[in-house]
């Protein structure tokens, strides 16, 4: 998993999300969307079909899973990729020419008081399905710890730091076990390093 970027590979979103708290002149609260069509999916490449049913849902339910859990709103576009978009993305945003799991791009602040909460997750078939092999696990359940990670990112978690890796490791772990996917982290060092259940 891979440190995000402040700099998004899609167009910026235009103006801030509004506030659901925000009023009308005379009518109350401003009606907002349901939270799922902040949510664009998009599948680039199909073999995302064959490792799991519905993979477009399986990415909403997960981002607005946590999404919900941290308490945040905003527009979030998910791109199920390969490892050949990947690694373009990772070397022209980051100068690492290789692919990665996951790419996260938070969206530009829009002015002196920022902008909308929000980005875009970028995951990379070839490299998902081989760490999910690798660790005895599902693809989608490998993906869906790395929607929970990229919205974590989007939110200002990070891992650069042993402390932080810690913090960021027993959220996912904590929201993961809400929408029951084993701890990823259980059998790292020997223990259970998160709330999971």
């Amino acid at each position: 998993m891979e440190p995000r970027s402040r700099t998004a590979p899609l167009p910026e979103v235009d103006g801030a999300h509004e506030d659901s708290r925000a009023t009308g002149p005379d009518d109350g609260p401003v009606p907002q969307p349901p939270l799922w069509e902040d949510i664009d999916v998009r599948i680039m490449d199909r073999r995302w079909y064959g490792a799991m049913r519905d993979p477009a849902a399986q990415v909403t339910r997960a981002v607005m899973a946590t999404m919900h859990d941290l308490g945040v709103s905003g527009p979030v576009s998910v791109i199920l990729a390969d490892d050949r978009t990947v690694q373009r993305l990772n070397y022209l945003h980051r100068g690492r020419n290789r692919p990665t799991n996951v790419l996260t791009f938070e969206y530009a602040p829009a002015g002196p008081q920022g902008g909308a909460w929000g980005g875009d997750i970028i995951l990379a078939f070839p490299t998902v399905r081989r760490e999910a092999m690798a660790a005895g696990r599902t693809v989608r359940s490998h993906m869906l710890h790395l929607l929970v990670h990229g919205v974590l990112h989007l939110s200002g978690y990070d891992h650069h730091h042993a402390g932080d890796a810690r913090a960021m490791e027993m959220e996912e772990a904590r929201i993961l076990g809400r929408m029951g996917i084993a701890n990823p982290w259980k059998h790292r060092s020997g223990r259970a390093d998160g709330g999971a259940r």
